[in-house]
């Protein structure tokens, strides 16, 4: 029996990745993945072009997007598997994000000017290519000009709490990011629980809280997590009824958690957030 690869949980250039929609969906297929979700942060613009090349290649496109989300106080993000991104509701919510994107941009580059940073707004402008303009587009512009020696050492040293270009985030709220994807005709994913940090009650809070607003399940695999923290998610995920999704978070060569579709497969005693599909 064959197997089937899915990572339903993937970037590109229209947000923080560093590969087109087209390239995106190509390097997925040569790496063997059957079933691909494209999830840019708060945007659905490479859906159209990744759906193009996806039929061509008989490769399984999930239309997708991940949305910002305000919660305790912290930002956690909401994946939408399978949504229609046409509809209307979706869309202005997601606008009104990029809005706010921008504004958070400016705080952003000033926190860095007064720590004796020029520029960081045009020069991390430079490496954005859609409409979004990101954390990690100012993480790439510092690395570049030596002041740290790659992304991950960026964040620890400029754009976390407590750091010059430290900008506490303020997105939507949960249930209304779980309202958008549901009125598009999607399910509502918790991303990469495990990166937020919480303790176990705050992280079952959120997923009570979560399933109360009519999501539906949570990435218990993603590219950026241990092995013990799969084997607590798969527990939470089965002590709340949760379905159980898999992504590797891809932002592209030498940017990401994971190589495309090389997460381990989900545990097969949890139920998968594909069933809704099929």
């Amino acid at each position: 029996m064959t197997t089937v690869i899915y990572d339903l949980h993937t970037h590109s250039t229209v947000s923080d990745g560093t590969l087109k929609p087209a390239e995106l969906v190509r390097r997925a297929a040569d790496q063997g993945v059957n079933v691909l979700a494209l999830t840019d942060h708060d945007c659905t613009a490479g859906l159209t072009e990744a759906s193009a090349v996806a039929e061509s290649l008989a490769l399984n496109l999930i239309p997708g997007v991940e949305i910002s989300v305000t919660w305790g106080g912290r930002t956690v993000h909401i994946l939408g598997l399978g949504i229609n991104q046409e509809e209307p509701g979706l869309q202005a919510g997601l606008q009104k994000l990029r809005a706010y994107r921008d504004e958070r941009a400016r705080e952003i580059a000033h926190g860095l000017q007064k720590a004796g940073i020029e520029g960081a707004l045009e020069g991390a402008s430079c490496y954005a290519q859609g409409s979004i303009l990101s954390r990690t587009h100012f993480a790439r512009f510092l690395v570049a000009k030596g002041y740290a020696k790659n992304t991950q050492a960026v964040f620890k040293r400029y754009l976390v709490q407590g750091k010059p270009g430290h900008v506490s985030g303020c997105w939507t709220t949960l249930e209304q990011a779980v309202t958008w994807i549901r009125q598009a005709g999607g399910c509502a994913v918790v991303a990469h629980p495990a990166r937020y940090h919480l303790t176990r009650s705050k992280l079952v809070r959120l997923l009570r809280e979560f399933k109360a607003c009519g999501g539906v399940a949570m990435e218990v695999v993603s590219g950026s997590q241990p092995p013990e923290a799969t084997a607590l998610l798969l527990g939470l995920a089965r002590e709340m009824e949760l379905l159980g999704s898999c992504g590797s978070d891809y932002h592209g060569p030498g940017q990401t958690w994971s190589e495309l579709g090389r997460i381990p497969p989900l545990p097969g005693s949890c139920k998968p957030v594909w069933s809704l599909w099929q």
